[in-house]
């Protein structure tokens, strides 16, 4: 058989090789095999070539996540067209920007639909379809999809004449753009096959794997870490009963799908640590190792988190412009894993360059750029950005950071989010890891805000642990002992909630302007 050169194609050879094994799950509602799912995505990918999808169109999708978005989204790029999957939390405002801007042709929802993301829609005279899946007691799942057939449409070809191509663009999402507006970025059918296989090595996934979704599948870290990784290893994944991250169904969850991993951004990694503190299950499954990405994690709770559950945790380094994975730590089998690095480049170049574009030497900072099949063409009309992005013949990510002598990556901070304070340049990492590390604060974020004296000044915001009493003296003092004087925050803001985005992400500039219009 050849080698598969599209995602779609990895995914047909694995539905051949592992017709039985299970694939996807949602508790107490479905139990599907990998050929059951390839016949649902056919099948739903046939009714919308029915509908008059072409291949290069744009299909918004917006659900929780839940088996009806995997199987249209996998149908969508069945078809040669291109899956926008959104945030279902979005105002009718923020729908119309993303809408628009990836000049959607048609809204699928859930058959709750969306009213926000409706709304949107129709003032752009776009289409709204919804999906659902059902099934009834010992039966196939049965997909029913509100699509009619396209007036323009004479005569369809059979899906199966259909062939994807490794150029074909299958994802298109938004950047959580720390600075500007978001950025569009296409991904195609090659970009996202090149990660799986990245990701499906580092970690040695095979059809023995089983992982439970914590994350949204509207972004790079749930969709292709978590899901689309798994099934293109033959391996199995279940879905959240809510269709969304539940701290108290997670281990039960785990257990019932006898879990071997778990992916997570630190906030959720926290919220568990926290939960078995104060509410430990009566048994945790064996886990071959726990992944953190997205964020970064505090040396600190990536200890706690190998404590409570006996696993290896491997950091990674990630962003959407790579199709997710640029580098990760590796399994113990496979070299030593470092708390405070996000470890060594996976199926691609990277190197540190200067502004001049020079290459700098190991433990030396620099932009960490990077070079890949997994990484986009370029940003979706937008001259400027990719001008900047891709200068030198890499593609540049804005995070500044270093490579130590063993090549693995320790990320010092973005580049716009480093503080300037009377011209040291202090890593906003550096302070949280520290503060962190008090055993009475659960989460921290430093930041930079504009001062007259010193250009910028260091401020940070913490969240006490449940039942501690840490004041802003104590914050200070632990500070004083544990950072160099110029690094010690000059204010501490205690707070019981932090501004995130919907990936879980706290924004150094969101809790920035939160805080400092208080004062």
């Amino acid at each position: 058989m050849e080698i598969p050169t599209t995602l779609t194609a990895l995914l047909h050879s694995v539905a051949a090789k592992f017709p039985s094994r299970r694939a996807l799950s949602v508790a107490a509602k479905f139990d599907l095999t990998h050929s059951r799912l390839h016949q649902l995505a056919e099948s739903a990918a046939q009714r919308l070539m029915i509908a008059g999808i072409k291949p290069g169109d744009v299909v918004a999708l917006t659900f929780p996540n839940t088996v009806e978005f995997v199987v249209m989204f996998l149908a969508v790029i069945r078809v040669r067209a291109t899956a926008a999957p959104l945030n279902s939390v979005y105002t009718a405002e923020e729908f119309e920007f993303y809408l628009s801007d990836s000049e959607a042709k048609l809204l699928l929802t859930s058959s709750e639909g969306n009213n926000s993301a409706q709304a949107a829609a129709s003032k752009l005279n776009i289409p709204h379809a919804t999906a659902s899946i059902t099934q009834a007691v010992n039966s196939e799942a049965e997909l029913s999809l509100s699509l009619s057939q396209s007036d323009s449409v004479i005569s369809v070809d059979s899906v199966e004449s259909v062939v994807n191509d490794p150029d074909d663009v299958a994802l298109f999402l938004h950047t959580s753009g720390t600075t500007s507006r978001p950025k569009g970025v296409p991904l195609t059918q090659h970009n996202l096959l090149s990660s799986v296989r990245n990701i499906k090595s580092v970690y040695r996934l095979t059809e023995s794997d089983s992982t439970v979704i914590v994350l949204p599948l509207f972004h790079v870290h749930g969709l292709i870490a978590g899901l689309l990784s798994s099934l293109g290893a033959g391996a199995a994944v279940a879905l959240p009963a809510a269709g969304r991250f539940s701290a108290t169904a997670f281990w039960k969850d785990m257990v019932k799908n006898n879990a071997t991993w778990y992916t997570a951004v630190p906030t959720i990694h926290q919220i568990i640590l926290d939960r078995h503190a104060n509410n430990p299950e009566p048994v945790y499954p064996r886990l071959r190792f726990i992944r953190s990405c997205s964020a970064s994690l505090a040396p600190a709770i990536l200890g706690k988190l190998e404590e409570a559950f006996s696993a290896p945790v491997l950091e990674a380094y990630a962003m959407t412009e790579a199709s997710h994975l640029m580098a990760s730590n590796p399994l113990p089998q496979d070299g030593p894993h470092k708390a405070g690095s996000v470890g060594k480049p996976v199926g691609q170049e990277m190197v540190i360059l200067d502004q001049t574009g020079r290459v700098q030497e190991a433990e030396v900072s620099g932009e960490v750029c990077i070079r890949g099949p997994n990484v986009t063409k370029g940003y979706k009309n937008n001259v400027d950005a990719n001008t900047a992005a891709f200068q030198f013949g890499w593609f540049h990510t804005g995070d500044v950071g270093y490579l130590d002598s063993d090549g693995y990556l320790h990320l010092v901070g973005r580049i716009k989010e480093l503080i300037n304070r009377g011209g040291e340049k202090i890593s906003p990492i550096e302070v949280d890891a520290v503060l962190l590390s008090h055993p009475d604060i659960a989460q921290a974020v430093a930041f930079g805000v504009p001062d007259a004296k010193y250009g910028e000044e260091i401020y940070c915001a913490v969240i006490p642990r449940e039942g501690s009493s840490v004041d802003e003296a104590e914050v200070l003092r632990y500070s004083k002992n544990n950072l160099a004087s110029f690094k010690v925050p000059k204010k501490v803001f205690i707070t019981d909630s932090l501004p995130k985005t919907a990936t879980g992400k706290i924004l150094r500039r969101l809790v920035a302007e939160h805080f400092v219009t208080q004062i």
